[in-house]
């Protein structure tokens, strides 16, 4: 898989569905065949988290070394897993956002795609214009040296 990069533009139809960008669609594919994507809210933004299944498999993956039945992992699991939805794209590259991921975005008949390397983000065209204006600001202050 390569990565999810740019910001692009497309609709939203009346049945919530939207066509994956292409280029995120060719990130997707492995062969012929298309990666199911694992949707959820995000908890830190009014945007829906997309996330490739493999990739989504790995971010669970340090669930199954905390405590069965533990406050912790009962807590984690229920926070990832009760509003994710796979979706698979179809021949067109279109997937169908649930409905309470688009109130969850705020999204109505355009939605913004936004690459974030692994995984990509989808909001509402002005929130991801103000996000990514956020995000250059804030990297500009940060002080990264040389890796170790």
């Amino acid at each position: 898989m390569s990565h999810f990069l740019g910001t692009h533009l497309n609709r939203l139809d009346a049945k919530g569905r939207t066509s994956v960008p292409a280029p995120f669609r060719s990130a997707l594919r492995t062969g012929t065949d298309p990666v199911a994507l694992v949707l959820r809210p995000s908890h830190m933004h009014p945007c829906i988290e997309a996330w490739p299944a493999a990739e989504f498999d790995r971010l669970a993956a340090p669930l199954d070394r905390l405590e069965i039945f533990s406050p912790a992992q009962d807590d984690l699991q229920t926070a990832l897993y009760a509003d994710a939805h796979r979706v698979e794209p179809d021949k067109e590259g279109r997937i169908s956002l649930p409905d309470s991921l688009v109130r969850h975005a705020g999204l109505t008949d355009a939605v913004s795609f936004m690459g974030l390397g692994r995984t990509f983000q989808i909001w509402e065209p002005s929130a991801a214009a103000a996000r990514l204006a956020t995000a250059r600001d804030r990297a500009r202050a940060l002080t990264l040296g040389p890796p170790a």
